[in-house]
């Protein structure tokens, strides 16, 4: 019997190829290209990968690289089965770059000119030979390479590879690596396909869009961009590194109609001295997620744009990246759902589970557990931590919750954030989002330091807002006044310098508690 295949992207991008042929669906500084352009590079590019690279379709590819149009093609071009992409986070440090080549097996680079020195660096302090076969150069710089990109798909004539199996792998991204060596997490063609249909079922995509893809590309929570904008015929417009001015200006001069943002990005735009609410009204859809939102931030977003369409994801790599959706409907509502991270997708199923593994009541705290079929494959090379990842056939994410009567899912903290003082479990996010409601708080991290007495006191790192100022004891009493006072912190500290941030722009809180637990037993992961 001929195996039918439907949840591979070849179904989606080949025919949006031809339909919109001549429609420009990328712009990426000066450069455009239609629809018909675009397909022939990504087709000279699988080719270029098999007969020039040696890439097949299960080998790995590593790509290090800003958000541009070459990325988008890259990632096409392991959609349409040449190659596994492995994408590699921008803010590493040159021996997990060096430890991420090697556990990939990723023997083909290609890098852009701006992270090329970095990523020459990286190799050249590698112990023994670097594993790489070719490092291909996305640009000019005077770096080693091999190849030029442009070079490499001017060398050959386009042509697509054999459509892949739905169980073939496609994507190989590494997790952050704060606690401990980064995971591979290796994802198929089924589990990204099948993430892309149930995010569309919730958000709507379609030829008329504008897409600016500003959270970095190396992250899981692009994908929906990297996958869907472009097999609806619609525009992708890049932005290669986050900045809030050009954010601004990139949706005014392109009349930008939907992005993605984590709290962290809306709030340097809403605060920045140029910010004015016209500069935002093209934008009719933003998602946010990644990282949980402060409640005054999302109060001021909805008051400035009602008629916007804000909606959130949570979700992980492991889960190619979405678990649950608060619509833009919950939004209006408004009310304690603002505070969830919404009801989980179609085809997802989430538990709270006990430490023993069992489903807790309704509204009752515990780890926050899912099933669904866009869950990875593995952890590359991981047998062990995949096992307990999936353990009793649900994976444990890792994050702390409760569900209410109607669905929705409400995060209270990563179970390593958690702060025990005293016996009590204490949230972090809960703490930040009652001082980030102080009006002169612009960034707010809370973490726990050693206390000899309680095990650990609950600690808040501040940011004040330009031209504002507050004391520690004005921070805790405001506290007090918002939640009970054994989560109060008990001690403040003000840093005239932004939070330290991830590639994927999440406050890095295991640097935040690296200097106060030096010598001390707890983990600062």
């Amino acid at each position: 019997m001929l195996a039918m295949r439907e949840l591979v992207y070849a179904r989606g991008l080949l025919p949006a190829l031809d339909r919109y042929a001549d429609r420009v669906g990328v712009i990426d500084q000066e450069y455009r290209s239609t629809y018909a352009q675009h397909g022939d590079r990504v087709a000279r590019l699988c080719r270029a990968l098999k007969s020039e690279l040696g890439v097949g379709p299960g080998d790995r590819f590593a790509v290090m690289s800003t958000n541009i149009h070459q990325y988008l093609e890259l990632y096409h071009a392991a959609f349409l089965g040449a190659g596994v992409i492995n994408p590699l986070n921008l803010r590493l440090a040159g021996k997990e770059l060096d430890y991420i080549v090697r556990d990939s097996g990723s023997e083909v680079v290609f890098v852009d000119a701006l992270f090329a020195g970095l990523f020459a660096k990286a190799m050249e302090e590698s112990d023994g030979r670097s594993p790489i076969r070719h490092v291909v150069l996305i640009g000019d710089a005077d770096v080693p390479h091999d190849i030029k990109y442009e070079e490499l798909i001017a060398s050959v004539d386009p042509e697509f590879p054999d459509e892949p199996d739905e169980t073939d792998p496609v994507v190989l991204m590494y997790t952050g690596g704060t606690t401990g060596l980064p995971k591979g997490v290796l994802v198929e063609h089924r589990a990204e396909m099948l993430n892309l249909y149930h995010i569309a079922m919730v958000l709507h995509f379609d030829e008329f869009a504008v897409f600016l893809h500003q959270t970095p590309m190396f992250h899981a929570a692009s994908m929906g961009g990297v996958l869907g904008i472009p097999s609806v015929g619609a525009t992708s417009v890049f932005m290669p590194l986050f900045e809030p001015a050009a954010a601004m200006s990139l949706i005014e001069s392109h009349g930008v109609t939907q992005t993605v943002m984590v709290p962290t990005m809306i709030g340097m735009v809403l605060n920045h001295p140029e910010f004015r609410p016209e500069r935002l009204e093209s934008l009719r859809i933003i998602t946010y997620g990644a990282s949980p939102m402060p409640t005054a931030l999302l109060d001021e977003l909805l008051a400035r744009y009602p008629d916007l369409d804000i909606t959130q994801g949570y979700g992980m790599t492991e889960s190619s990246s979405t678990l649950t959706w608060l619509s833009a409907d919950d939004h209006r509502i408004g009310g304690e759902r603002l505070r969830s991270a919404g009801r989980p997708l179609p085809g997802v199923v989430v538990s709270i589970q006990d430490e023993d593994g069992n489903e807790v009541a309704k509204g009752r705290t515990g780890e926050v557990c899912a099933k669904g079929g866009n869950f990875m494959r593995e952890y590359w090379n991981k047998p062990e931590e995949t096992a307990e990842a999936f353990r009793d056939g649900w994976y444990h994410t890792g994050d702390v919750g409760h569900v209410d009567s109607d669905g929705f899912v409400y995060l209270v903290d990563r179970l390593k954030d958690m702060i025990v003082s005293g016996g009590e479990n204490v949230y972090s996010a809960e703490v930040e989002n009652a001082i980030s409601r102080y009006p002169a708080v612009e960034q707010v991290a809370v973490i726990g330091i050693p206390h000899d007495t309680w095990g650990e006191q609950v600690h808040a790192i501040v940011v004040l807002r330009a031209g504002m100022s507050a004391t520690d004891t004005e921070i805790i009493d405001f506290a007090r006044g918002e939640i009970a006072g054994y989560k109060c912190p008990k001690s403040v500290e003000f840093r005239a310098d932004p939070l330290p941030l991830s590639g994927a722009m999440k406050v890095l809180k295991r640097d935040l508690r690296a200097p106060y637990w030096e010598g001390h037993e707890r983990a600062v992961n």
